[in-house]
């Protein structure tokens, strides 16, 4: 959670299944990305899950659009 002006506001965190729905990639290339520093690193919830910050994919897909 953030603290903004005495609020707090949640991150939205989307799941393999949320990511792979925005972004046509296979899960490898992901992968690939997120080791060269080109795509948002995801962040460890539990010892078997994973997620990404929505935020940061949806900057990422907004920065190819921009671009193009």
């Amino acid at each position: 959670m953030l603290l903004i002006k005495g609020v707090f506001a949640m991150k939205r965190i989307l799941s393999k299944k949320q990511l792979k729905d925005l972004i046509p990639y296979s899960s490898q290339h992901i992968a690939r990305l997120e080791k060269a520093g080109k795509f948002p690193q995801r962040i460890k919830l539990g010892p078997n899950r994973v997620g990404w910050l929505e935020d940061e994919v949806k900057a990422w897909i907004q920065e190819r659009i921009d671009n193009r």
